[in-house]
């Protein structure tokens, strides 16, 4: 098998492969979108995220009040 005759085989390979992959790439792509942007999905984010801000506020306080505590026993 000559070099020119691999090249060939890895173009037309390549060329091929990526066709197939940027095909499935939008397949994937567009139904990760209609969840993204389906209203149950969107309330459910929504709600996770005002729970971790609750969450976060409630950490941090806790995270002062050890550090306050352990400034005072030093």
């Amino acid at each position: 098998m000559s070099k020119s005759s691999l090249l060939i085989g890895v173009g037309i390979g390549y060329v091929l492969g990526s066709r197939a992959g940027r095909e499935r790439y939008e397949q994937i792509r567009s139904g990760a979108s209609k969840v993204a942007h389906n209203p149950t999905v969107q309330t459910a984010a929504g709600r996770a995220q005002e729970a971790v801000g609750h969450q976060a506020a409630a950490v941090a306080d806790a995270a002062k009040e050890k550090v306050v505590a352990a400034t005072h026993r030093s």
